[in-house]
């Protein structure tokens, strides 16, 4: 089963795929893994890519693509996988088309987790860091015993400066205009597949799995 993760930051990606990839067996493939992956088998991308990150460039699209590329086709792949972050624009989903098709395979389902923007807000710009040990906490979903101080070490919780209402907007409305329009696109091929994801983490697990099995 190959399946495309969908949806804002803080629509809560990450906790949902590591459910999928646990149930269905199938790797949870990041772009950011997958850079990670290619620089340690020091593979021709790999190294490419690291000079832009190294700069703090973007990585262009040509070898973001070859990494996503070289990536599925592992062995780990071959039953199925779970990408989160690639593509991100519709040039990028074209390229994967492509890909997919290369290999003779198609995606079965794309996933997208609807969060309201105001939630999401509040659960990007609640999060608190201990200086100390580095524990972290939620002011809203789990908030320590005492206001500002780590329940594990006494040390001190700080917010981090990309996780202000400002930065976090800019980071939303950036995924609004460049990400959201890959909706229409995987609508127009009748696989996309929305889920509220404003749910208990547990119901949107469960609506989840019911599309994946045909359930719903």
């Amino acid at each position: 089963m190959n399946i495309l993760f969908m949806g804002p930051p803080g629509a809560g990606k990450g906790t949902q795929a590591e459910r999928i990839v646990s149930e269905f067996g199938i790797p949870h493939i990041s772009t950011g893994d997958a850079f990670r992956l290619a620089k340690s088998q020091a593979t021709p991308l790999g190294l490419e890519a690291q000079k832009y990150m190294d700069q703090g460039l973007l990585v262009p699209d040509d070898i973001t693509i070859g990494i996503v590329r070289d990536r599925l086709m592992q062995p780990d792949c071959e039953q199925g996988f779970l990408l989160d972050g690639f593509p991100r624009t519709t040039a990028q989903a074209e390229a994967l088309d492509e890909i997919m098709e290369s290999m003779g395979r198609k995606l079965d389902h794309v996933i997208d987790l609807q969060v309201d923007r105001n939630l999401l807000l509040a659960r990007l710009t609640g999060r608190r860091i201990c200086k100390s040990c580095g524990a972290t906490y939620h002011v809203m979903f789990n908030p320590p015993q005492a206001e500002g101080t780590c329940d594990k070490c006494g040390g001190e919780l700080y917010q981090r400066a990309d996780d202000n209402e400002e930065k976090v907007g800019t980071r939303l409305d950036e995924y609004t205009n460049k990400t959201a329009p890959l909706l229409d696109y995987y609508r127009a091929k009748g696989i996309l597949r929305q889920v509220d994801g404003e749910q208990e983490i547990d119901s949107v697990t469960a609506n989840i799995h019911s599309l994946l099995r045909g359930n719903a």
